[in-house]
């Protein structure tokens, strides 16, 4: 079984019902932490030894958050800039990171159909997502495809909203224990387009 660390970020936690109930529906999950990092660092000062240490004990790391200004929260982008270091997790000799599984798991505002090339944001959320992609290769490790919860804040169906979370839940699930063939990860664009082969 594969351990999994979810560093979560949103600045307006309090405010979000889409992360809230992402993060309820990994509650208890076996094998999966939930590291929320504007919580442990209301202040922006990176533990960084704690942080890769933290990555060292996990094979697959997940970056959840919402998508602010076709990025990350603030946070994310420091954790990256402190953790990541030369040495560790990139350079001759830094392979600490090397075989280890890179997931965004991002909720937007926009719809799914906002963000094609002919809808208002112009381009696909993977598109987006080329930073992290890129960061997954130069520390030698295997980006996967992202998990989309769009149109977060029109989401009026509790029941919907549950069911997006089970499904995000089960996918993880699937990951930890290997249930997904490298081959269905190899084609899908987003981890969703394989809710279908879930057992």
């Amino acid at each position: 079984m594969k351990k999994i660390l979810i560093l979560f970020a949103h600045p307006g936690y309090n405010r979000s019902h889409a992360n809230k109930a992402l993060l309820q529906a990994l509650r208890k999950v076996e094998g999966i932490h939930v590291h929320d990092l504007y919580q442990r660092y209301p202040n922006m000062f990176i533990d960084v030894a704690y942080e890769q240490q933290l990555l060292q004990e996990h094979d697959i790391i997940v970056f959840q958050h919402p998508l602010y200004w076709y990025s990350a929260p603030a946070i994310i982008k420091e954790w990256m800039d402190q953790v990541l270091e030369y040495g560790f997790a990139f350079g001759p000799e830094g392979h600490a990171l090397k075989g280890k599984l890179l997931l965004s798991a991002i909720t937007t505002g926009g719809s799914q159909e906002s963000y094609t090339s002919h809808g208002h944001n112009r381009r696909a959320v993977i598109e987006y997502l080329l930073p992290f992609r890129q960061t997954a290769w130069l520390c030698g490790m295997r980006y996967l495809p992202p998990f989309v919860l769009y149109s977060y804040h029109t989401i009026q169906d509790a029941k919907l909203l549950r069911d997006t979370a089970q499904e995000y839940r089960r996918l993880l699930i699937a990951l930890r224990d290997g249930t997904l063939s490298a081959d269905s990860l190899q084609r899908a664009t987003y981890l969703t387009d394989l809710i279908e082969e879930l057992p």
